[in-house]
């Protein structure tokens, strides 16, 4: 067992890789009661087309299906495992983005019992056609009840604008057709394939004594039995510059139009460290020219073109790297022609200041250092994002580190026209100019 302490923040991590593979990170928290436990697979709603485990052949899966196995999880042969957890007094759930499937539960006692349920429930799959058959109804709701959420539409109105083809602009829960195609079959070769334990990661975080926790998860791991260990083969498609659709919208029934303006990475979205920095960078640039102390936002705000749902975001994954910018509006050309104003010019903004770097800096690690107060935010954080060598910890020094000419430098390479796109969500009456 790895032990590495960040004397900074006075914290130390704890890590072991065992000998199937999963890998395996404790953070002792003994001034917390409750502990918190995510046990993930790196396998989410972009991972359709692989090979699977033991075959050499490529195949393409339904839309939908890390989801729908993330549902399945829970059902066994003997019942739901909600009502073991219950028994040892614990609190579980789980959650698929694009890339990830986790599987979590948080509790103040019986907490070694709670992880050996947790590494077994997911390490046991049970999947028969009936079963399958009655969770797709559930699931079709969970679709349509989604698809009548105007956020979550303006979200994946510009996704499918900037990755066309990519899977990335498919809803992390497929579509109600593509879930109705999927069979206990499909469920098993995915599982194998991507819940390998060498493609996992267990977190456990809070009051724990580190070595009698780590020879527990040992001891539990060393009586199962696994395939050996096989390099994952994913495949995605090829996407051009040109391939961005500069405009699309939509009507809902809302009563106030919605505008987003999204910006796509192109280059190879970078992995370690330098996701890290990259990540933190973006963020910096992004408060700079949008935060709610800028100039910009202040006259966006004073001339009725934003309101307090106008928010900003920077995300970063496997295989892809986007902006998105936007909110509420009453006339969405006008909020969407002035972010792309504003972007355009970023590298000569008035905003892009020493000062207003400072300024912001600070506030960025002031509120790093309080969101380690919540062992909830560290374990989701350290899960959902890799870094390789650095972690959630190495956060603060980065943030330190960053120049203003590394933020005008990004806001140069990054912030070009042809890079972005637009979308709409009108209300049903309206009609776009």
């Amino acid at each position: 067992m790895e032990k590495k302490h960040y004397a900074q923040l006075d914290e130390t991590l704890y890590t072991e890789t065992l000998d199937n593979g999963l890998k395996v990170t404790l953070l002792p928290k003994n001034d917390f009661h409750k502990t918190y436990s995510l046990f993930t697979t790196n396998y989410g709603s972009i991972d359709n087309s692989f090979i699977p485990l033991g075959k050499s052949e490529k195949v393409t899966v339904p839309d939908g299906i890390a989801h729908f196995l993330e549902h399945k999880m829970f059902e066994k042969e003997e019942g739901d495992i909600f009502h073991v957890f219950g028994k040892y007094g614990a609190s579980a759930n789980a959650f698929t983005s694009f890339t990830r499937t986790s599987y979590l539960f948080s509790s103040t006692n019986y907490v070694l019992e709670n992880v050996a349920t947790l590494l077994d429930f997911v390490q046991e799959p049970y999947f028969t056609k009936e079963t399958v058959d009655k969770e797709k109804g559930i699931i079709a709701q969970e679709i349509q009840m989604y698809d009548d959420e105007p956020d979550w539409r303006l979200f994946f109105g510009i996704v499918g604008n900037m990755y066309p083809h990519h899977p990335i602009h498919i809803d992390i829960a497929g579509t109600v057709e593509s879930i109705m195609e999927i069979t206990a079959e499909d469920l098993y070769e995915s599982y194998h394939t991507f819940y390998h334990p060498s493609n996992m990661n267990l977190l456990v975080v809070g009051k724990m004594d580190p070595a009698e926790m780590m020879d527990w998860i040992r001891q539990n791991q060393a009586k199962k039995e696994f395939a050996p260990k096989q390099e994952i083969q994913r495949f995605f498609p090829t996407e051009k510059v040109s391939d961005i659709k500069a405009f699309d919208s939509i009507e809902m029934p809302v009563n106030r139009a919605k505008s987003i303006v999204g910006v796509k990475g192109i280059e190879p979205a970078p992995t370690g460290r330098e996701a890290l920095v990259l990540k933190t960078t973006m963020n910096l640039l992004l408060t700079l020219l949008f935060g709610p102390t800028s100039t910009n936002y202040l006259q966006l705000y004073d001339a009725g073109i934003v309101d307090d749902s106008f928010s900003y975001e920077f995300n970063l994954d496997r295989t892809f790297h986007f902006v998105d910018i936007g909110g509420d509006a009453k006339d969405p050309s006008a909020l969407s022609d002035a972010v792309k104003k504003i972007l355009e010019t970023a590298p000569h903004s008035p905003e892009l200041t020493s000062e207003n770097l400072t300024m912001i800096k600070k506030r960025m690690v002031g509120k790093s250092l309080q969101s380690l107060n919540s062992i909830e935010y560290i374990a989701n954080q350290y899960s959902q994002e890799s870094y390789g060598e650095a972690s959630l910890f190495d956060l603060v020094p980065v943030i330190e580190s960053i120049t203003l000419s590394q933020v005008k430098e990004l806001a140069t390479q990054f912030m070009v026209p042809e890079r972005m796109s637009v979308f709409h969500i009108l209300p049903k009456e309206a009609k776009e100019s």
